[in-house]
């Protein structure tokens, strides 16, 4: 699909009427590129040497794909990280709270939040923070992981760092924990009502035992599914993020190579992604298993 797409990696070496290229020139950079094979043979081309740990060379850099990856990773990570920490604090309690007050004033509130937040692109989420919080006010940085022009050490480095993070996170954070809000919800609904609830209450059990040892432990296998799903969906989520806020991660660095058509590049982070849908479903599994006993993993 990559290769389909309108354009290619020598696109503007194309225009040889600029005297700039010569027709031969522009064949041996094909045949350098390997972009005069068809596409079957270079993919198995490709997928021989990634087996091998190459991962190829970026077309516009020249420089190896796995450092380049890499040298954008920690940001990605630090920025899903950061955002899945904080979607797991707001999501349960707003859930929880949400499903025990059903069809009260501060259920119908919380659940038109959560719709509001779902409903919202989180490009224009970024968008609208930008312009409050950066252009309109000046109290946040717009751009960037750290100030470039400032050469700050230990708490200063970090607070710094946190003021350039807290818009990208709060979009990504914001916008989840509306969705998985609702699951939780919708799940615990589902067991609040059951026999046994009503007869933990009937025995003097507190609500807040029977709501923290019986009906979420007892929810948590479908809320888990959702939760580690959210992983590559944060993952990829930090494409649009990361280019909003000029973030240097992965999301930057796939959008650039996107234009670019610098293939090596996009099937790295491509490869990366597929990866982390693969190991989010294992540990779904896996935490399916340890959650409730009658589930064995064979």
């Amino acid at each position: 699909m990559l290769q389909m797409t309108p354009g290619g990696p020598l696109a503007v070496s194309e225009n040889i009427g600029s005297g700039r290229i010569t027709p031969e020139q522009l064949e041996h950079l094909r045949a350098n590129y390997g972009l005069d094979q068809p596409l079957y043979i270079r993919y198995i081309n490709w997928f021989k040497n990634f087996i091998r740990g190459d991962w190829g060379t970026s077309f516009n850099t020249g420089r190896p794909v796995l450092k380049m990856i890499l040298e954008r990773l920690p940001t990605t990570l630090l920025l899903t990280g950061l955002a899945y920490l904080v979607m797991l604090i707001l999501s349960f309690p707003v859930g929880i709270i949400s499903s025990v007050r059903q069809y009260s004033l501060l259920d119908y509130v919380l659940t038109s939040l959560a719709f509001i937040g779902i409903s919202i692109p989180s490009f224009w989420f970024g968008l609208l923070l930008l312009y409050f919080f950066s252009f309109k006010t000046g109290w946040l940085p717009a751009f960037g992981l750290t100030d470039v022009s400032q050469a700050y050490t230990g708490i200063a480095h970090l607070w710094d760092m946190a003021r350039h993070l807290l818009m990208p996170v709060s979009v990504l954070a914001l916008i989840d924990t509306a969705a998985v809000t609702r699951y939780i919800r919708a799940s615990m609904l589902e067991i609040v009502h059951q026999d046994y609830v009503r007869t933990a209450r009937a025995k003097g059990l507190s609500e807040r035992a029977i709501i923290l040892k019986h009906v979420l432990r007892n929810a948590t296998i479908p809320i888990v599914t959702v939760l580690t799903l959210r992983i590559p969906d944060l993952f990829l989520g930090t494409v649009v993020i990361e280019t909003i806020f000029a973030l240097p991660g992965m999301g930057n660095l796939f959008i650039m190579s996107a234009d670019l058509r610098d293939y090596p590049v996009l099937m790295g982070i491509l490869v990366i992604a597929a990866l982390l849908v693969i190991l989010s479903n294992l540990l779904a599994d896996v935490l399916y298993a340890a959650l409730d006993p009658r589930i064995r993993i064979g």
